[in-house]
């Protein structure tokens, strides 16, 4: 109704200025049946091209472009009417010169009029109050999503006031009227405009850079938000919901790493696939990611039933063509785990199952031992027996030069399943078992980790408890440390320890404070950080590799192997027999000392257990 009032407006006008203002000939005969004629064109074409379906407030260059055609169309339409009308001597005969003047005034009117009430909507939507101004990081095609996302949205309470990016050929130059700062000019963008929000809107942005920008924002208490990765962006289509509160896990990801999906697909596309510890945070991830590459089935073994059931409807749910069986066991039961080889017979054992946390295992280091040493001595053997194709245990930078029973214990695992690879390669040749560990530190988010202990004490209000002002850790994704362990069992040859790239290691302090910084807090004035000191087993830093070792690089630059010291695999085997009647006896005291007879480097920190390294001290002087 308004496109045709306006468009009325329009030849209204027209018709007076091609007639020179003058207003005796709107008293003609002819200026009804031009204007009726010319309005019931008008119409037509609107209803052909659909002009009434926009809105108007939303009104864009695409807009822009749909009146012209609809326009031009009526001018052509116009025209072939007067041709035809002059052919029949049909007494109806509209100037040239008129509607070219009426199709200028009425693209400018219907232009114009659509632009006035955007303003007036972007007017009332700036002026309101609980408004927030937002900065963009990104100058891009999503950077400008981003914005008209937000102006499509009359209820978003969100303006865009500036760009941020990094190209220098963008800098200084503007997109629909917002200026585009460098990141070095963040900081006075911030203050000019009262920036309450920083939306990163970059795909291929620098870990670095991004990190820098960010560390600017909340030194400004400016809110963090991101979007979601571009292929979970609809059709191109960005909606505010989409745009989240940044998460820590997005400022310690890393770039993402390339592994050989060819190699994997040849060697695990057919083939029976055991994963053990399937319902655990790494164990879910790998059983994830081997779906990609087409084995015959995958067993997810645990003990957990609800987490192992819902792990199997999400699976089934992702790859719908992938077979799942799920097996309810403990990997220490000797009885289930026989009757799963026998019945599956799996040709890959990725073996994630293992108790982690340092402080429960200090208290109870029988059932560390029971799990991560006996567990992987149960399923190793098991695997030679039945001609498992390659064995890959996933293990712990706790391993080296452990502090702790946990660490111990996956450092004799990793001794076992080292020296049987060496007993077997000398004695079945290629056609033996091949097994590969794995090492890597913290991963984001896993169950019990820290950075789920911080968001829930900060939600609670405070205090977060961090147990040494230095302590440090590294960290790696989840997806990212799956990734290698796959990437390193395809690559193993049988025997390597693959030890992975962590990145930089993480003060845990600085953590802590960003992630309250994120939240929207003030460390130390809205949410306090308390430390705690050291638990049992638990040390400053960790390691990656031991002190008599070093590293072999490989083709995959976040992949190394370990040049680690051989072991007899019967003295291990020994050891390990001496280990289990310690067990039988129930001793915790009896069970660590043990351990640190079979792992000389373990050498116990803030626990029960020192009293037995300066037993051994003692014994060494005397």
């Amino acid at each position: 109704m308004f496109d045709i009032a306006v468009s009325a407006c329009a030849f209204l006008l027209a018709f007076t200025l091609y007639n020179n203002f003058n207003v005796d000939s709107f008293s003609k005969t002819d200026f009804s049946i031009e204007f009726l004629f010319c309005m019931t064109l008008t119409a037509i074409s609107f209803l052909v091209f659909k002009l009434y379906s926009g809105i108007v407030r939303y009104t864009s260059a695409v807009d822009s472009i749909r009146i012209l055609s609809t326009i031009v169309f009526t001018s052509i339409i116009m025209f072939i009417a007067k041709l035809i009308f002059i052919a029949l001597q049909i007494h109806i005969n509209i100037p040239t010169n008129l509607i070219i003047i009426y199709a200028l005034f009425a693209f400018t009117g219907l232009t114009t009029y659509r632009t006035c009430i955007k303003i007036f909507f972007q007017y009332t939507k700036s002026t309101r109050n609980g408004r927030k101004n937002a900065i963009v990081y990104g100058a891009g095609d999503l950077g400008i999503a981003v914005k008209r996302t937000f102006e499509h949205d009359f209820r978003s309470e969100k303006t865009i006031v500036a760009y941020i990016d990094d190209n220098e050929e963008k800098i200084g130059k503007s997109i629909d009227g917002l200026k585009i700062y460098g990141s070095k000019d963040f900081s006075r963008a911030a203050h000019k405009f009262g920036v309450d929000e920083l939306i990163i809107a970059s795909s291929n942005i620098d870990i670095d850079v991004k990190n820098n920008i960010i560390d600017q924002a909340l030194e400004h208490n400016i809110t963090v938000l991101t979007l979601p990765p571009v292929s979970k962006i609809i059709n191109g289509d960005l909606s505010p919901a989409q745009i989240k509160q940044i998460k820590i896990e997005d400022l310690l990801e890393r770039a993402p790493i390339q592994i050989s999906n060819e190699k994997l697909m040849d060697q695990l596309r057919g083939k029976r696939v055991l994963v053990t510890g399937a319902a655990g945070s790494i164990g879910s991830e790998i059983s994830k990611q081997l779906g990609k590459y087409e084995p015959q089935m995958i067993i997810l073994c645990d003990q957990a039933e609800s987490p192992l059931h819902n792990l199997q409807l999400d699976l089934q749910d992702q790859f719908k063509n992938q077979i799942y069986h799920t097996y309810i066991a403990d990997i220490r039961s000797e009885e289930r785990m026989r009757l799963l080889f026998e019945t599956f017979k799996p040709h890959y054992v990725y073996h994630a199952a293992a108790y982690k946390h340092v402080p429960m295992m200090e208290n109870h280091p029988s059932e560390g031992v029971k799990t991560n040493v006996f567990g992987t001595y149960l399923l190793s053997n098991l695997a030679v027996e039945f001609e498992v194709q390659k064995f890959v245990f996933v293990s712990t930078d706790k391993a080296v030069n452990p502090t702790n029973v946990m660490g111990a214990t996956k450092r004799i695992a990793e001794k076992y399943v080292q020296s049987l690879n060496k007993y077997l390669s000398s004695v079945n040749g290629i056609k033996a078992t091949r097994f590969i560990t794995t090492r890597f530190g913290n991963v984001l988010g896993s169950n019990g980790s820290v950075i789920p202990r911080f968001k829930d004490q900060i939600e609670k209000g405070g205090p977060v408890t961090v147990t040494h002002p230095d302590i440090t850790r590294y960290f790696m994704t989840i997806p990212e440390a799956c990734q290698l362990v796959i990437e390193a069992g395809n690559m193993g040859n049988g025997g390597e320890i693959f030890v992975f790239d962590m990145g930089k290691s993480v003060k845990i302090v600085d953590l802590a404070k960003k992630m309250i910084r994120l939240s929207g807090f003030t460390p130390f004035k809205d949410i306090d950080i308390k430390f705690t000191g050291l638990r049992p087993g638990e040390k400053l830093y960790e390691e990656l590799l031991n002190d008599l070792e070093n590293t072999m690089p490989t083709h995959h630059e976040k992949i190394m192997i370990a040049k680690v010291r051989e072991n007899d695999f019967n003295l291990v085997k020994n050891e390990i027999q001496v280990l289990s009647k310690q067990l039988e006896g129930n001793n915790n005291l009896n069970i660590v000392r043990q351990m640190k007879v079979m792992v000389p480097e373990f050498k116990s920190q803030n626990s029960i257990y020192e009293q037995l390294d300066k037993e051994n001290m003692v014994n060494a002087n005397s």
